[in-house]
């Protein structure tokens, strides 16, 4: 066994912590939803400690995602080659991570989450989508 984490559990482990920074969800309150400590929840979203189905399950319920939320973007990760057995460590796809994780996005999707009218969000989401394919295709013609 490798001293570092699997791939796999650095990877599940960043999307809980995007999930639970997306939400505006303390480490101590989702632990506490979890019955767990917060150096649990720590350890989960660094990739110390693997997660185990039936937690990922819990996780996945009080996120509100499906439990496949947590393994989007992880294609070939931590493969292990069949002529030499060993762990062919692949890095993940880190650009989603990295596009989230600016400040004014999480802000944006907070608010558009606090939002409760049906009709207001579906109008705001396509007022965003039109502005940026204007944009898209402004850029297209320069």
């Amino acid at each position: 066994m490798a001293d570092k984490p699997h791939p796999v559990d650095i990877h599940v482990g960043s999307r809980v912590r995007l999930r639970r920074t997306l939400r505006g969800m303390s480490q101590q309150r989702l632990a506490g939803e979890l019955g767990l400590t917060f150096q649990q929840v720590q350890k989960y979203e660094r990739g110390a400690n693997r997660i185990g189905a039936s937690r990922l399950y819990e996780l996945s319920e009080v996120l509100d995602v499906p439990p496949a939320f947590f393994f989007e973007g992880i294609t070939g990760v931590g493969r292990r080659s069949a002529a030499s057995g060993q762990q062919e460590d692949i890095p993940p796809d880190t650009a989603e991570s990295e596009q989230f994780a600016k400040r004014e996005i999480l802000e944006l999707v907070r608010a558009y989450d606090r939002i409760d009218n049906r009709e207001v969000r579906d109008r705001l989401f396509a007022l965003v989508k039109a502005v940026s394919a204007s944009i898209d295709g402004a850029s297209e013609t320069d």
